[in-house]
């Protein structure tokens, strides 16, 4: 996932954009059951050969929508390139963090993970950009902290907690730091892909040269499997973006809360992971702060249009 580009409503309807906007929240919704087929694969490798593979489809992308112009504008501004050089070390993290949750069945946890998100951006935007947050905002906020605690008392490790607040926070800071540079989706995930790629080569060097070798190229399988981590990191982005610049913002919120609700049901009648009291009670708050942060949304957008 990734920073939402400005909704413009001039560039046709909602309907257009609801298409494109699915299609990304389904992608990352059913995104586990991809990450199952490269378990083999180490978590901390895989990172590395994601950047990888990502960079050149990114590339192929923004030339296809001619938006090189807005690569070279970022690469020429140091607060742009000072901006993206933090975001990708906390995307980077946010990739290393999911995939290795995924990869160790911990798929409850980054369910809470995202559905924590959208209500740490008001927290964040309250606490850093000083906006205001409305009374229903609060509630929301205070419930989702009621369901972490709970989520923390009840939990048999802390792994389950770290996990969960370390997506929602450094994807929440992530996009704090993205609303502060004027670069699109695409064009800043090509220059964190950029930034990082010396890391990540880095870290597949390492591995090829470890006694039990590099996960690429040891069957062709797990190779193609590999490659097309780059399109499953980038073609939902697309489809963001599209839909980003079709949509209005706040409609585009509500959608948002596919990807997490689909992991959740994948949690439980896919991978069968047994839900705990404690987990399923903070689901529920987590679940009635998710109603009431949508509700406020749809109240304004209401009082908005009359």
């Amino acid at each position: 996932m990734s920073t939402p580009e400005p909704a413009s409503k001039t560039e046709g309807p909602i309907a257009s954009g609801l298409a494109p906007a699915l299609g990304a929240y389904l992608i990352w919704g059913f995104l586990p059951l991809y990450l199952v087929l490269v378990k083999s694969v180490p978590a901390f490798e895989f990172v590395g050969w994601r950047i990888v593979w990502t960079l050149p489809l990114c590339l192929v992308i923004v030339a296809w929508r001619r938006q090189f112009p807005e690569v070279l504008a970022a690469l020429k501004s140091p607060r742009s390139l000072l901006a993206l050089l933090a975001s990708s070390v906390l995307i980077g993290i946010n990739w290393f963090v999911y995939i290795w949750a995924i990869m160790a069945g911990e798929v409850y946890a980054t369910s809470i993970g995202y559905y924590l998100n959208p209500l740490l951006n008001v927290l964040l935007g309250t606490l850093v950009l000083g906006e205001t947050l409305s009374r229903r905002q609060w509630i929301a906020v205070a419930i989702a902290a009621i369901a972490v605690a709970l989520l923390a008392t009840g939990a048999e490790t802390m792994t389950s907690l770290w996990i969960s607040l370390s997506l929602g926070f450094s994807f929440g800071v992530y996009g704090l730091v993205r609303k502060q540079v004027a670069v699109g989706s695409l064009p800043g995930l090509t220059i964190e892909s950029a930034i990082l790629l010396p890391v990540a080569a880095g870290i597949a060097a390492w591995y090829a040269m470890s006694p039990q070798g590099s996960s690429f190229g040891q069957d062709w399988w797990t190779s193609a499997l590999i490659v097309f981590s780059g399109v499953v990191t980038a073609v939902p982005l697309l489809l963001f973006a599209i839909a980003a610049r079709r949509m209005d913002y706040s409609t585009l919120g509500f959608i948002q809360y596919l990807s997490p609700t689909i992991v959740f049901f994948l949690g439980l009648f896919v991978f069968h992971q047994p839900l705990a009291p404690a987990k399923l009670g903070s689901f529920v708050l987590i679940w009635v702060a998710v109603a009431i942060f949508v509700w406020d949304l749809w109240a304004k957008r209401r009082a908005a249009s009359a």
